[in-house]
This record gives C-alpha cells, sequence and structure tokens, in this order.
C-alpha cells in the first residue's frame, strides 16, 4: 500500500513556542495541501495551543512533565498510519516531508532526518559536539554505524511505534531510533538541513546532554539483554 499526505500524522510536544509555531503549521498545511493530520501535547502559558487550534490541529494539554513525556504522549494519540515527529521552534524543514513519505513507501520502517550532514551550522557549537559524541557512542554500541541520535524529525509507520515500550524522557529522541534498529526493523537516515531556533530554549544543554548520554547506554544495554 502506497501511502499519502492524508494517511500522514505530524506529532510534537509544545511549551510556550507561540513565536514559532505557526510558522511550523503554516509549513505543514502548505507542503501537505491540508491532508496531515497534526496533534500537538501541550504544556504551555502562552498562545501556543490557541495558535494550535486556529490552524486546526488537535491540541492534548497536560501539565509539564518533560520532553520524552510529551511526545510520547503524541505519538501514541495519532490515528494514522505514518507518524512524524518533528519540533515547535521551526528548525526542522517541513519541505521534507514528501521526501520521508516517499522512503516509508520505499518499504522503511523509520525515516530518521540526519542534521549532521550538511553540518547543521545553525546548532550551537557545543550541542553539535555532543550530538556527534551521541552519535558516536550509540555507533559502538549498535555495532553499526548512526549519525544523529537526537534529531527530532522522524517518519515511522505507526505499528513500529505501538509495539515498542518507550521509557525514556530527556533521552526519548535517541530511544526512538536505537530500539528499532537494535529490533531490525529497516531504519534509514535522510540529511536533512537545520535552521537556527525561533524563541528561546528551556533546555539545560549540560544536564539534558548527561540525561541522553544514560539513555543511549541505557536503552542499547536493556536491548542487548532482551
Amino acid at each position: 500500500m502506497e501511502y499519502g499526505f492524508e494517511d500522514l500524522s505530524v506529532v510534537m510536544g509544545t511549551y510556550n513556542e507561540a513565536e514559532a509555531i505557526e510558522t511550523v503549521l503554516t509549513d505543514i498545511e502548505r507542503v501537505t495541501d491540508g491532508e496531515a493530520e497534526v496533534v500537538c501535547v501541550d504544556s504551555s502559558e502562552d498562545r501556543t495551543p490557541e495558535i494550535a487550534r486556529e490552524h486546526g490541529a488537535r491540541v492534548i494539554e497536560q501539565e509539564p512533565q518533560g520532553y520524552g513525556v510529551a511526545v510520547r504522549t503524541a505519538l501514541l494519540a495519532a490515528d494514522r498510519p505514518v507518524v512524524v515527529t518533528t519540533d515547535c521552534d521551526d528548525t526542522y524543514p517541513m519541505e521534507q516531508l514528501p521526501a520521508f513519505l516517499s522512503l516509508i513507501n520505499e518499504g522503511y520502517d523509520v525515516v530518521s532526518g540526519d542534521r549532521l550532514y550538511h553540518g547543521a551550522e545553525a546548532m550551537p557549537a557545543f550541542n553539535r559536539l555532543g550530538n556527534r559524541l551521541f552519535a558516536l557512542l550509540a555507533s559502538l554500541l549498535l555495532g553499526r554505524r548512526v549519525h544523529d541520535v537526537t534529531t527530532g524529525m522522524r517518519a515511522y509507520r505507526r505499528e513500529v511505534v505501538e509495539k515498542v515500550e518507550w521509557t525514556e524522557n530527556t533521552g526519548l529522541s535517541a530511544e526512538l531510533l536505537l530500539r528499532p534498529t537494535m529490533r531490525e526493523y529497516e531504519v534509514r537516515e535522510l540529511p536533512i538541513p537545520y535552521r537556527e531556533r525561533a524563541g528561546e530554549t528551556t533546555l539545560d544543554p549540560v544536564a539534558g546532554g548527561v540525561a541522553i548520554g544514560k539513555s543511549v547506554i541505557t536503552v542499547c544495554l536493556e536491548e542487548r539483554l532482551r
């Protein structure tokens, strides 16, 4: 079966992104001709959920519990056969949605956006170095090369999302690549451009980096012991 935009859910966790969310949703509408479902799991104190609803998104409001909790809720709430995760800060190119969908139609179970392939110059240097180190660590533990384990833009067949039990919070982005890879799903990395974020980040890069590193190790060890 070949999937079209009417079979696509785009999901994201949102937290005080009123400065960028409208641009992201407008881009999704434009690229998919308004056919994709959009699910936002929100814990904002600004107009983010109101703007999302104005653009036809389904908004699930919950107390702030972290990145992974929000994205996992959004993933499981999506009801279409192909699910794409993204961030709401306008760093990821919605223009690449057709390429992600095309690779799913070719038979891949997971298509992961590789920001580092093109250098990710818009990313702070400390973050860029950390992401390369996470990819190196994951590659050593996996026994195969992966290039960007913390990207927020990926496409999944819905059955992959439903069959895996996701446990990580800050490190969910890494887990979403590592568990399917180690369970021998068909995974493909797709080089994508990466833009400077709109608005201020709420993530502490040091604390977040430590949590992600722990998640990479924990998930790989758990999968080896399955």
